[in-house]
């Protein structure tokens, strides 16, 4: 039986597009027959015990970088790699696996590398986005910058010293090979969704309605967490437009974020209060309920690296539960996204695109049967997690010298 220990940013009981594919993948991996081990990073936060029991999965936790080093700006990311070395280590020596495979970011891959070449075992690296990608949208540096060339160094430094090279899309794996490593040592395990946790999605409940003001009202919507390169306020930015030949719509925005603040101060310089509906976060198991109160989904990520790259779950999952949407036309949604056949793109932030194409969905209620049974059928037969789990078995098994992972 192949034993794998994953090294991980955070895990779940948290919440996170990166949570649940971490949990999908781990739980498909075990449907294979493999033995998976599950170590996190400091980042984890505080636990309640070095070793934590989550929904069938056992996570082995680190301990948070204390000292001088963990109060400085690089110290910290020093700090952090130090104790999760020391922490991996430990774990690797108790449950010997066959493969380290560490999960992006680059802060995890290095201290994999130290220690699998310690003990003699492969290591993989599984890239979700790139740390300096993501640093530029949460405003810590811009691209290009010596910080910016530096994170890029290292995480190109971390790919060329691992075995192999997992990433979730065709564009993050473009862009790995062009830093020139070999294209048969980059894996796509692409993301996906498992249909048997998503329900087509069902009438409203009235009460819901009632409580947000939207009984008898059109909803445009966005559930999930509010970072700038979602392009929410390119939504806002086409609502007087859209209400002004629709008096009927209303945008419901379900979740919380950075960007909450000034979305909240955008809807108000544009006059939109009576129109757009701020719900903060709702418990995980309300977010169904939510969903239903939706007619179309709106998608406006933003043109930039890290769209244009990286393929985001949330359109897979309004596939999974039979619901429209209108998503920007970047990278990572036209690697998912059939135009007219299982969703509406339009021109990345343009403002009047994303109008035009929540008016066209909005006004020919004929079509929306069928995009809603394409963009199903793709989930059920293309994207799920059997599918994309079984990229795994190739490369694992040139890596432990075996013909075939048991």
């Amino acid at each position: 039986m192949t034993r794998v220990l994953h090294v991980l940013d955070h895990s779940i009981p948290l919440h996170s597009g990166y949570t649940f594919r971490t949990a999908a993948l781990l739980r498909e991996q075990r449907a294979l027959g493999w033995e998976t081990f599950h170590l996190t990073s400091p980042k984890q936060g505080k636990t309640i015990a070095s070793v934590e029991d989550v929904d069938g999965l056992r996570f082995y936790r680190t301990p948070s970088a204390t000292g001088f080093l963990a109060d400085l700006p690089i110290g910290r990311e020093l700090a952090l790699m130090q104790q999760l070395e020391t922490r991996l280590e430990e774990v690797a020596r108790e449950v010997r696996p066959d493969i380290l495979h560490a999960h992006s970011p680059v802060l995890n891959a290095l201290p994999a590398i130290k220690v699998a070449r310690r003990l003699g075992i492969p290591v993989v690296y599984e890239i979700r986005a790139f740390w300096e990608d993501a640093a530029v949208d949460h405003g810590s540096t811009t691209e290009g910058s010596l910080r910016y060339r530096a994170t890029r160094a290292l995480e190109t430094r971390a790919i060329r010293q691992v075995d192999h090279v997992f990433t979730i899309c065709e564009g993050l794996r473009a862009d790995i090979v062009a830093r020139g490593i070999p294209a048969s040592k980059v894996t796509v395990i692409p993301n996906a969704v498992d249909i048997a946790s998503f329900q087509l999605a069902s009438p409203p409940d009235p009460q819901l309605q009632e409580k947000w003001g939207l009984t008898g009202k059109t909803v445009v919507g966005f559930i999930g967490s509010f970072y700038a390169y979602e392009g929410l306020d390119l939504l806002l930015d086409a609502l007087p437009e859209l209400i002004r030949q629709r008096p009927d719509v209303r945008l419901l925005l379900v979740g919380g974020g950075p960007q909450e603040a000034n979305l909240r101060q955008q809807a108000e310089r544009l006059g939109l209060g009576d129109h757009v509906i701020f719900t903060g976060r709702v418990p995980h198991q309300d977010v169904g309920r939510y969903y239903d109160l939706i007619n179309v989904l709106a998608y406006p990520r933003h043109p930039m690296r890290l769209t244009e790259l990286v393929t985001p779950l949330k359109p897979l999952e309004a596939m999974a539960q039979g619901q429209l949407f209108v998503a920007s036309d970047v990278g990572g949604h036209k690697e998912l996204i059939e135009h007219g056949k299982t969703g509406i793109l339009f021109k990345a932030g343009d403002c009047k695109a994303l109008t035009n194409a929540l008016l066209g969905l909005l006004n020919d209620r004929q079509r929306w049967p069928e995009l809603k049974a394409n963009g199903r059928h793709f989930v059920e037969a293309v994207r799920n997690w059997r599918n994309s789990v079984a990229n795994y078995v190739a490369p694992y098994s040139q890596l432990i010298g075996r013909q075939a992972v048991s």
